[in-house]
């Protein structure tokens, strides 16, 4: 039977949107291709009608994955205090608990590098962080002090998802979110 081209689409963001949340739950080399159609009511044969490679779906799957991280920050930088709103969702239990809803880098980006799979969709998603910060910073010293936040805050998420005991993860995000909290100057913190 042959299916019309909108239901071609449609199961194609469907993979998509159900690779995206297990690429950056599971990781991409536990996420098995047969598993992840199966899940969907879909032969893996029939992966091969929307995809070319795994390579492909998994650079979807990060655009997607960008796109809801995009969304969601677009409404925590436009509070009254952007930063500490940023810092507050980004170590809070829901993300720490939830890594197939939230933010792909610390489950992606890490086995992206240690694959030799560098992405573009991994520095548009780290980009787009960067200049949200710098732009709440407004302080001049945004470029380095928003790297340095946002790879503290990737760290410090992924080292209390990793570790066993519940009450040294809360203590991971509980201490990070603080101290980076304490370094936003006061006149920032208001989104001034």
């Amino acid at each position: 039977m042959r299916y019309s081209q909108d239901h071609k689409a449609q199961t194609h963001q469907r993979i998509i949107k159900e690779a995206s949340a297990r690429f950056r739950r599971d990781g991409i080399g536990a996420t098995g291709l047969q598993p992840l159609m199966k899940a969907l009511n879909l032969t893996h044969g029939g992966f091969y009608a929307h995809f070319n490679s795994k390579d492909q779906l998994v650079e979807e799957a990060l655009q997607a994955a960008a796109a809801e991280l995009d969304a969601h920050c677009e409404m925590l930088f436009s509070q009254e205090r952007p930063l500490e709103a940023f810092i507050d969702s980004y170590l809070s239990e829901w993300h720490l608990t939830s890594p197939d809803q939230g933010c792909p880098l610390p489950t992606m980006s890490s086995e992206l590098g240690l694959r030799g799979q560098h992405s573009a969709s991994t520095d548009a998603v780290l980009g787009a962080r960067l200049k949200q910060i710098e732009t709440a910073l407004n302080d001049g010293r945004g470029d380095a002090q928003s790297l340095v936040m946002m790879s503290t805050l990737v760290g410090a998420l992924v080292l209390a998802r990793s570790v066993k005991d519940p009450l040294l993860a809360t203590k991971i995000m509980d201490t990070v979110r603080d101290s980076l909290k304490a370094q936003i100057p006061e006149d920032q913190k208001a989104g001034q």
